[in-house]
């Protein structure tokens, strides 16, 4: 028989209602009106009302029964030791385009765990196949109307979805989706989209399966599939070429003109670096329908674009000297080059050193930023004239550390490069105060727009 897991808190939030019933780390929440925590669906869902009772036991094992008023939904500020509240679930698919079967050996064995758990999708925006969700699962998303629920459908054609994702029940957990659907959960969804594959007719016959799902579904995103160096032993998947690039914007551009006149959305957007991969133009902002797919690189050029251009039209300009480098990757270059000049022309002073970098740890194939290692940085930077400081996007980071993919430090880079490290936010605001030092200097206003780190591929490490 499972033990039930104990749900022990790590942290209790300065202010907060359990703060003030003294709460504290290393108590036991035990019940919520007289049912037992499952999960952290469990928990979000029962703490919504706007009273309590709540059971918890303390480290020396004496149980408190409290009783709590409090607005609907507001939060107690509890945080505890597992996010989840249970255990972890694994990815049970084989997916031909899987990017953590391309890692090379020898990374943290976190790096190697697949999840394809739907209470992420919730909670941080991941993506899931719907294959690992039970019944029970489904069920309890409509009953608590949690949503958004974001889900990875690649293709509507059952068995090539079965082939995709080497599931047997891959084409039956699309009815997953039309549950949803029928119980009006929002919904966004994803397509990796792989040559040959899932493309072409396939890619057009999925898009207009799913504009179906409209208004619940309200925005799918399409990225070409990321291939590493590592691929010795799986499906034999080539790259995109520009002239493949332009064949996918021609077949999604011409749905975004038929989708906005019927429905008044885009719904169907192609990651940015398909435009790159085909150098075209990016398109403009309302195209984007308020940027619903950033995590997944949709839009994030043209937003930072818009917010490096109003945000310099707020500066004065001045004659503060300043050198600094940013290094990044290679599809995200001529965006920081182009951004760096127009920073140069307001502060003829300022200097802007931008250097992208060759991932040769995955693979050349792979250039965004966000998978640089160390190690890549510290060899191709090294001799280099840095400047002042040396200025990184947090999406190359461990989320809340100051570690690289590969295990290097920030610290031990700007050692080894003998140049301070400073972490930058990707968003144009922040790019601009980290370049012109304006750090509690000036207020540039909020643009209103929420960044997470983005993830690139459908496993991201």
């Amino acid at each position: 028989m499972k033990k039930e897991r104990e749900h022990i808190i790590k942290t209790v939030e300065p202010g907060s209602i359990a703060e003030e019933l003294e709460l504290a780390p290393g108590d036991v929440l035990v019940s919520v009106n007289g049912q037992p925590v499952r999960d952290v669906l469990d928990y979000h869902y029962l703490t919504n009302e706007e009273y309590l009772e709540i059971l918890v036991r303390k480290p020396d094992g004496e149980e408190w029964e409290l009783e709590i008023e409090k607005e609907y939904e507001e939060d107690l500020g509890i945080e505890f030791e597992n996010g989840l509240m249970d255990d972890y679930r694994s990815c049970s698919n084989r997916c031909i385009f899987c990017f953590i079967d391309q890692l090379p050996k020898g990374m943290r064995k976190t790096l190697y765990f697949k999840d394809d758990d739907s209470r992420l999708s919730f909670l941080q925006g991941n993506y899931v196949t719907l294959t690992n969700m039970s019944d029970e699962d489904v069920e309890r998303i409509i009953t608590y109307h949690l949503e958004p629920i974001n889900i990875s459908f690649h293709t509507m054609n059952p068995e090539l979805r079965c082939r995709m994702l080497n599931n047997r029940f891959a084409g039956e957990a699309l009815n997953k989706a039309q549950r949803f659907f029928e119980a009006g959960v929002t919904m966004n969804g994803q397509i990796v989209l792989c040559k040959g594959i899932n493309d072409g007719e396939e890619l057009a016959d999925t898009i207009e399966k799913l504009a179906g799902y409209l208004p619940y579904l309200q925005s799918v995103s399409v990225v070409p599939v990321g291939l590493t160096s590592h691929r010795e032993g799986l499906y034999p998947l080539e790259p995109f070429t520009k002239e493949d690039a332009e064949k996918v914007l021609d077949l999604i551009e011409d749905w975004q003109e038929k989708l906005y006149r019927e429905h008044g959305t885009h719904f169907i957007h192609a990651g940015d670096e398909w435009y790159l991969l085909a150098g075209r133009e990016v398109p403009g902002a309302p195209v984007y329908d308020g940027y619903l797919q950033l995590e997944n690189g949709v839009g994030m050029v043209r937003l930072f674009r818009e917010e490096i251009r109003e945000g310099l039209e707020k500066l004065a300009g001045d004659g503060r000297e300043r050198s600094v480098s940013i290094a990044t990757g290679k599809l995200a270059a001529p965006i920081l080059q182009e951004a760096a000049r127009q920073i140069e022309e307001k502060y003829p002073k300022v200097r802007i050193q931008v250097f992208p970098v060759e991932n040769r740890f995955f693979g050349e194939r792979i250039t965004v930023a966000g998978l640089l290692t160390g190690q890549d940085l510290k060899e191709q930077l090294s001799g280099r004239e840095l400047g002042e400081e040396l200025l990184l996007t947090e999406n190359m980071f461990r989320d809340g550390e100051e570690v690289f993919l590969d295990d290097m430090t920030a610290e031990e880079l700007s050692g080894a490069l003998q140049v301070p490290v400073t972490i930058v936010k990707s968003d144009g605001k922040a790019f601009l105060e980290a370049v012109l030092g304006l750090r509690g200097e000036e207020n540039l206003k909020e643009t209103g727009t929420e960044y997470r780190g983005r993830q690139p591929y459908e496993h991201r490490p």
